[in-house]
């Protein structure tokens, strides 16, 4: 991969995208990022984002996709249904947000080919993940042969975290030298507390238990 080429990062301002984005700076000479309003409860998340991208020098922008937030009757998007805690046994969380990370992932490409930007980044992970469907390798390939049919172009779409649990996340974000900011400025949490969040809702409890991982082997 050339230093010269570019690339756009799904960015929700979460650990892990905020992992991504810099992941990316340090990979692209050129870097974009693109953030989703899709009728989220914690959508304070789009705000930090778009400091977060600006701290990083990184063009930034939000596109409104409150139409999936309409369809997608889950936990996040629905205050009269409960968030599960724990995953179910035998099923998806009621977090998971049917079609997200394809509707998000076919709107960059679209940006990405008015641009001439070939590479695209996502924080998805099947190592260390909620069971979502979407976040596995066979989705990720399938969608970018799907992109690139669709588009007659050759996108390539990079998934740095598929297969780092989340205490591999943090010592990813160490080793760019961004610990601190992961730490105290990304939201992650599904109640929408920045840093180390609410500590009881999946995404905390996930966060967490990588953090603590991560620093007791640091010592």
């Amino acid at each position: 991969m050339e230093r010269e080429e570019s690339a756009l990062v799904c960015f929700s301002g979460g650990q892990d995208s905020t992992t991504c984005l810099y992941w990316a700076l340090s990979k692209f000479k050129s870097v974009q990022a693109v953030s989703f309003f899709y009728g989220q409860k914690h959508n304070r998340e789009v705000e930090v984002a778009r400091t977060i991208a600006g701290k990083a020098g990184v063009p930034w922008e939000a596109l409104d996709m409150s139409l999936l937030g309409q369809l997608a009757h889950c936990s996040l998007t629905d205050d009269a249904i409960k968030m599960d805690e724990d995953k179910p046994a035998n099923s998806f969380p009621n977090t998971f947000v049917p079609g997200r990370n394809m509707i998000f992932l076919s709107f960059a490409a679209v940006i990405a080919y008015n641009r001439g930007i070939k590479h695209l980044v996502t924080g998805v992970s099947e190592a260390d993940f909620s069971g979502y469907p979407d976040c596995r390798d066979t989705f990720i390939r399938s969608l970018n042969v799907s992109l690139n049919l669709a588009m007659d172009t050759q996108f390539v779409i990079h998934t740095p975290l598929m297969w780092r649990d989340k205490e591999q996340v943090w010592q990813l974000s160490d080793e760019l030298g961004v610990f601190d900011l992961i730490r105290n400025e990304t939201l992650t949490c599904y109640n929408g507390i920045p840093g180390d969040g609410c500590g009881h809702c999946p995404a905390c409890k996930l966060r967490r238990k990588g953090l603590e991982s991560y620093l007791d082997r640091r010592k």
